[in-house]
């Protein structure tokens, strides 16, 4: 099964993702995963996609597919794939599945993770992390002991600037703009799409990921 699983920053989707491909076997494709792998191999692509990173640019997306083009080639025909975040534009959708017809597949659902701007803004503005140790806390949800200190090793707590309230509400407002388009492309296909609550616990929103899917409990 080859499932795409969408939704904007803060809904869990990594989350659920893992925890999908771990409990099925199944493989996942994770753009930023590929860029990493891809620049610290040195490869032809990973070359490209690095001049374009540090002259403060997006990566296009002709790399971009090249990148998803490699590993899908890789990957066992039988066996099942979470798109993780992937594609983001309409453009990347069509190329993607130009790839997976050229290997005889394609894709078998859609599942957009969804939840209130509120609560998202809560999830990504209540993040601390702390530098030394690694341990990351959210001041509604998982506060520490005590405040901007790591429960750890005592170390001060830091925000992430991208992790601020208004600069979280500006990237949910280019989430959407971005995607509205794409989920609309996907709804117009033959290619079942699902919208299921991402808010709740991790188990919760995992059992009704795998229910839309079929995969039972």
């Amino acid at each position: 099964m080859y499932v795409i699983l969408l939704g904007p920053p803060g809904v869990g989707k990594g989350t659920q993702g893992v925890l999908l491909a771990d409990a099925q076997g199944w493989d996942r494709v994770v753009t930023g995963d590929l860029l990493r792998q891809a620049r610290a191999e040195g490869t032809e692509l990973g070359r490209q996609a690095e001049a374009y990173m540090n002259a403060g640019e997006l990566v296009p997306d002709p790399v971009i597919l090249g990148m998803v083009k490699e590993k899908l080639e890789s990957l066992s025909p039988g066996g099942g794939v979470v798109f993780d975040g992937f594609p983001r534009t309409e453009t990347q959708a069509s190329g993607l599945a130009m790839q997976l017809q050229s290997l005889g597949r394609g894709i078998d659902h859609v599942v957009v993770l969804e939840a209130d701007d509120d609560v998202l803004v809560r999830r990504i503005a209540g993040r601390r992390s702390c530098p030394e140790c690694g341990a990351v806390y959210n001041v509604y949800m998982n506060p520490p002991e005590q405040d901007g200190v790591c429960d750890r090793c005592g170390h001060a707590l830091v925000q992430r600037p991208d992790d601020h309230e208004d600069t979280v509400r500006r990237r949910l407002e280019v989430y959407r703009r971005q995607t509205a388009p794409l989920v609309a492309y996907y709804e117009a296909g033959p290619v079942p799409v699902h919208h299921v609550d991402g808010d709740g616990a991790v188990e919760a929103v995992q059992a009704r990921v795998r229910s839309v899917l079929g995969l039972g409990a």
